[in-house]
């Protein structure tokens, strides 16, 4: 593997700075072969896990790298698909309905995102031998946050399902601009809760890498998915969302709420997540 390293890396990255388009496919593929070779034989051996963490880290930066070269850009698009998709909750449901939706919704991404994912990491950190003990306190510290960030997510869910008359999910997103309950602090309560449960699952797994994947979800969230939430919102929304967006912070919660919105009442929008 390193002497094909050489042709298909090495030489296939300087003649992708050229701007050649096949070789900077070839050195991308390559490095996510690789990638996934070094993690298996980290998982066999119980050894080289630091390598395999660091080639995860250059697979994700060749292939970001790779879409700059190729499209000009990183298509966040791609990303707003599936169950991503931003479309509105079909009007006329009840809210017993959306409550219901919202419900099965948290059960779901809340047992893949914060259970089956990090049970998956965690187990990978342990046979690449990065494991790290911590102190009985930085579990039950994880217990408390965990607790009360699922206390703010159940909240911002019912609120959302309740007045915005759709739910949290985009492809059913809530057709009312919600300024109410903890949408009154800060903007998006849910990713603040969900990012918070994902660290909290980290700590209480003594798991860094587990940390680790929360921090990346915030970031890739942040950067590449609510900026398209955003304009949809301002989209439909327009100066009521305008003025919602300038009150109130994206990620620091307000010290004092702002007043509830009572010009949201429409149903023409989308919901404030």
């Amino acid at each position: 593997m390193a002497a094909w390293d050489v042709p298909l890396f090495v030489v296939a990255s300087a003649i992708a700075a050229t701007g050649q388009r096949i070789a900077v496919i070839v050195a991308t593929v390559w490095t996510i072969l690789v990638t996934a070779s070094l993690g298996v034989f980290a998982l066999l051996t119980a050894t080289a896990g630091w390598g395999a963490v660091l080639m995860t880290a250059a697979a994700a930066a060749s292939v970001l790298a790779g879409l700059v070269i190729l499209r000009g850009t990183v298509p966040t698009h791609w990303l707003m698909i599936g169950p991503f998709r931003i479309r509105p909750a079909v009007a006329g449901a009840s809210a017993r309905r959306h409550v219901g939706a919202t419900a099965a919704q948290i059960v779901v991404f809340w047992g893949l995102a914060l259970g089956v994912v990090p049970a998956l990491l965690a187990w990978v950190e342990t046979m690449w031998m990065l494991h790290l003990s911590v102190p009985a306190g930085v579990r039950i510290t994880g217990a408390v946050l965990f607790v009360a960030a699922s206390a703010i997510g159940l909240w911002s869910g019912a609120v959302m399902s309740a007045y915005g008359d759709g739910t949290p999910l985009p492809i059913a997103t809530a057709r009312r601009l919600v300024v109410r309950g903890p949408y009154r602090f800060v903007r998006n309560p849910m990713a603040v809760a969900g990012i918070t449960q994902g660290i909290a699952v980290g700590l209480m797994l003594s798991s860094w890498i587990v940390v680790l994947y929360a921090v990346c979800g915030s970031v890739v969230w942040n950067a590449a998915i609510r900026p398209h939430e955003e304009r949809d919102l301002e989209a439909r929304f327009g100066e009521p969302f305008r003025r919602y967006r300038d009150q109130v912070r994206c990620w620091v919660p307000r010290l004092t709420p702002v007043p509830v919105d009572q010009s949201a009442a429409s149903p023409v929008g989308a919901s404030a997540e």
